[in-house]
């Protein structure tokens, strides 16, 4: 395919390329800054009574959208359960025109909101679900309400760009890889190229993330008597010591950007009786797929020792698919670092960024491999609190967390623009959909 280099999905970047490691090389690099520097003079092009359009549309929309935040924000919902988060949403853009599909890709708290005609679709992804225990403390009430804003803003401009509108529902972002099951079921097929904000203490317009994936093991042994007969007894919670142990050990020797954390989830029921059956969950991470297979399988060496070491029987499964490591598309990232630094935003610039890991996982990761996609990082004024903190959750229902969904919205629907008006840019986008439709039909 002829296409200009650096456009948005142009080079070796959708698959991950020289960036597997989260290393890139020096010609990655120049190839990355200069499809910025090409995106940010994209958006400097948009027409400025167009961005004025969208603006003024997020404003009128602004009681409605922090409403909106608030009212997810105040009604936590966990992966797979956002039914009311998913109404919610569906609820505003019915309103508004948009045509609404509820329980997409056979996910009951999934949707599709879409309206125009365009022949280059623009996917806005909306994530809704919360954190057991902690409620929105990573800021999903923000990131669907921005989301909303921006498919109303796009909306009112839908017909000056040549754009269909397409906000997706993804639930169970935080365990279960939504955004992953609707990618393989084909609600992304059509489009041209995928956005979402998500709130974090810093403003990156490109954040790297790690490649994740689960592992629940389960240990079965014989239960006896701790006193009278342990010597009947075979002890599964002995087994999750020894795997425990092992990957502690294993640590010392990981590679660069691998981690391992879990929590035991049964752990026998009293002392006086030799556990026969426990189980814990693990999280595994690597700096991208390739990095995480090796270390799936030296955990699933460490858990089988445990096994081996006290006569258990031993489970090992997958709970959720493996999410990929994110890989943003340079041109969408510059296009987008224009436009929020024009609401006097300041994101990290763009040679510190590229040296910056953001050590956290998301399924945005997968629907980026497949297609050019951007997930920039807006930060909220929640000072010593982090992502996952009940401080940081606090944060996302006050003043800076509506900031986000307001100037989050905004900065989306201009990136979109960039991309619907650049000539080059659009045709590269709109060629991106064909191939991956011959793809399917196993066209050249």
């Amino acid at each position: 395919m002829s296409a200009p280099e650096t456009g948005p999905g142009a080079g070796a970047e959708r698959d991950g390329g020289a960036t597997m490691d989260g290393g890139a090389t020096e010609a990655v690099a120049g190839f990355r800054e200069r499809a910025d520097a090409a995106g940010g003079a994209a958006w400097e092009a948009v027409p400025a009574g167009l961005r004025k359009r969208c603006r003024a549309a997020v404003e009128g929309h602004r009681e409605g959208l922090l409403a909106l935040s608030h009212a997810l924000h105040a009604d936590p919902e966990t992966a797979f359960e956002e039914h009311r988060a998913a109404a919610r949403v569906a609820g505003v853009l019915a309103a508004e025109g948009f045509t609404v599909r509820r329980g997409v890709g056979g996910l009951d708290t999934a949707l599709t909101a879409t309206y125009g005609d365009g022949e280059l679709v623009v996917g806005v992804c909306a994530e809704y679900d919360a954190l057991p225990g902690l409620g929105h403390a990573c800021g999903h009430n923000v990131i669907a309400a921005a989301s909303v804003g921006a498919a109303l803003a796009l909306r009112d401009v839908a017909g000056d760009l040549g754009v269909t509108v397409k906000l997706i529902g993804t639930p169970a972002e935080e365990t279960g890889g939504g955004k992953i099951l609707l990618l393989e079921r084909g609600v992304f097929d059509d489009v041209g190229f995928a956005l979402l904000i998500h709130p974090s203490p810093d403003e990156l317009c490109a954040p790297r993330t790690l490649a994740v994936t689960d592992l629940e093991v389960r240990y079965r042994g014989r239960a006896a008597h701790a006193a009278f007969a342990p010597h009947h007894g075979v002890n599964a919670a002995d087994a999750l010591t020894v795997a425990q142990v092992a990957i502690g050990l294993a640590r010392q020797h990981l590679e660069d950007r691998q981690m391992v954390h879990g929590i035991v989830t049964d752990g026998g029921a009293v002392p006086n009786v030799v556990p026969d059956d426990t189980r814990a969950l693990y999280y595994l991470r690597a700096g991208s797929y390739e990095s995480l297979e090796g270390l799936e399988r030296r955990i699933r060496d460490c858990l089988r020792a445990g096994a081996v070491a006290t006569g258990c029987a031993e489970e090992v499964r997958q709970v959720s698919p493996a999410y990929a490591d994110l890989v943003s598309d340079p041109w969408l990232a510059g296009a987008y670092r224009s436009a929020v630094t024009a609401l006097g935003r300041s994101p990290v610039p763009f040679a510190e960024e590229a040296g910056r890991l953001t050590p956290a996982s998301t399924d945005m990761g997968n629907v980026s491999r497949a297609l050019p996609a951007i997930q920039p990082s807006i930060a909220v004024d929640c000072g010593s609190a982090v992502n996952h903190q009940p401080g940081f959750a606090e944060v996302c229902a006050g003043p800076s967390g509506d900031r986000a969904v307001l100037d989050g919205a905004v900065a989306l629907a201009w990136t979109a623009a960039s991309a619907a008006l650049d000539g080059p840019a659009r045709a590269l986008l709109l060629a991106g959909v064909r191939e991956r439709a011959a793809g399917r039909v196993g066209g050249p």
